[in-house]
């Protein structure tokens, strides 16, 4: 197996396993979970001072994380969902921290919003429908890695 095969193998293996925990544990109970949720969970856009509307903010921040997740999984619009789902981990990092939660608790969005900007700039690699629908170019999924 060559460095780029496993390189391919590893980044459909991380869309997978992160787009189907977005999917399934985190975006799904959410967005599923209605309008009572979308404002629980809205209310942490106050920790950047826009109080307004919380059930819009919460379902924006379930819809991204379920429909994200999906994304992932298929190797579809990964740049933009990858934005969208490094946002609200932006804003669930900054609620953590400006509770007083410290950033033992903060690391976990904080970790995946680093894996989030790390899939704007990778794309979905060559195992992805971004490929198969826009091309290579447009996928940047023909990139390689150095020789070693």
């Amino acid at each position: 197996m060559t460095e780029n095969t496993q390189a391919r193998g590893g980044l459909l293996f991380l869309r997978l396993g992160i787009g189907l925990m977005f999917t399934v544990v985190h975006g799904g109970p959410k967005l599923f979970g209605g309008p009572e949720v979308w404002g629980k969970i809205g209310m942490a856009m106050g920790h950047l001072g826009i109080g307004a509307v919380p059930e819009v903010w919460g379902f924006l921040a379930a819809a991204s994380e379920f429909f994200g997740g999906i994304c992932l999984m298929l190797g579809l619009f990964v740049r933009p969902a990858a934005v969208f789902l490094a946002a609200t981990m932006g804003v669930a990092a900054t609620m953590h921290l400006t509770q007083g939660d410290g950033l033992k608790v903060a690391s976990h969005a904080i970790e995946l919003g680093i894996v989030f900007i790390s899939l704007v700039f990778i794309g979905s690699g060559r195992y992805g429908l971004d490929r198969v629908w826009f091309g290579k170019s447009r996928a940047a999924s023909h990139y390689t890695l150095p020789p070693v």
